[in-house]
């Protein structure tokens, strides 16, 4: 493992969770009293370290709980289905385990939809904790207007089953994400060999046609997990890489119509993962006073 994805490795530990074993990142910061901690939801297919570089950042002014899902990063990857709902349920036990009944959340790609599952839940009264604030960037909620990559295409086009090992290898992975980045994106060879390293942790490569399966649920119950980041009351913060080719602009202008009282910020020039790619823009549009 390389010396950035070590680092990372060794912030973590891993928590027995609703019949998952998961790495997470818990910075339990000196925070002020009454600041809730935020909950961070990573994207497909990579993991929490997608915000290493912001985390600390974030901690300063409350506690931050990262982890990875089940089938991703250092988490547990066992052959078998994967659901947003089922990631979701992670996300409730974790917090149950942790005692957190008051949260933000800061959510990008599937984990806003995995966000939209949670705050569904907490409309409908089946999760108790109270969503205190939120951060949504770059994710497809909105799936007539995602333009999906090649490689996500191909991977759909695949059973879902687990391939067979070195059938999907570090140059196909890292061509489909570095194509998601803007050209002067400011990553570096180190981090995208940590981005890999982890995506493929445990022969995590091999079950990305099971993960990819994300969109087809997305797909079918948009109707749940969409309307309740629309129209849930905690305060809204929007912030769009605007150059990101598959969860276009156009997908925060239609959150921003539909929840005029958001704060929308839009990255001029950002790909699509803005804590990666401009990370002290995103921290600046994430929280202006920090």
């Amino acid at each position: 493992m390389n010396a950035t994805a070590a680092a990372w490795r060794a912030r973590g530990r891993w928590v027995d969770v609703a019949g998952e074993t998961v790495f997470v990142v818990d910075l339990d910061a000196a925070a002020p009293d009454g600041t809730p901690p935020l909950l961070v939801l990573h994207g497909f297919p990579s993991s929490s370290f997608d915000f290493h570089r912001v985390v600390d950042a974030l901690a300063r002014r409350r506690r931050v709980v990262l982890f990875d899902y089940p089938g991703y990063g250092l988490s547990a990857k066992p052959d078998r289905p994967y659901t947003l709902r089922g990631q979701a349920d992670v996300a409730v036990a974790l917090c149950a385990r942790f005692g957190i009944g008051r949260l933000g959340l800061l959510t990008h790609d599937i984990g806003d939809t995995v966000g939209g599952e949670l705050l569904a839940r907490s409309l409908e009264g089946s999760w108790a904790a109270e969503v205190t604030d939120r951060v949504v960037t770059n994710g497809s909620l909105y799936m007539d207007l995602a333009r999906l990559s090649e490689g996500q295409r191909l991977l759909l086009g695949l059973p879902d089953q687990r391939l067979a090992p070195g059938t999907l290898g570090r140059a196909a992975v890292l061509a489909g994400l570095t194509a998601t980045l803007a050209p002067d994106a400011e990553v570096s060879e180190g981090e995208l060999e940590a981005v890999w390293e982890l995506i493929d942790h445990h022969g995590g490569a091999e079950l990305l046609p099971r993960l990819i399966r994300y969109v087809e649920e997305r797909r079918a119950l948009e109707g749940r997990f969409t309307p309740p980041v629309e129209t849930h009351a905690s305060p809204l913060t929007v912030v769009w890489g605007t150059a990101d080719p598959i969860a276009v602009e156009a997908m925060a202008d239609r959150l921003a119509a539909r929840r005029p009282d958001a704060r929308v910020v839009r990255l001029g020039g950002v790909g699509h993962y803005p804590m990666l790619e401009a990370p002290r823009r995103f921290l600046d549009a994430v929280d202006p006073g920090g």
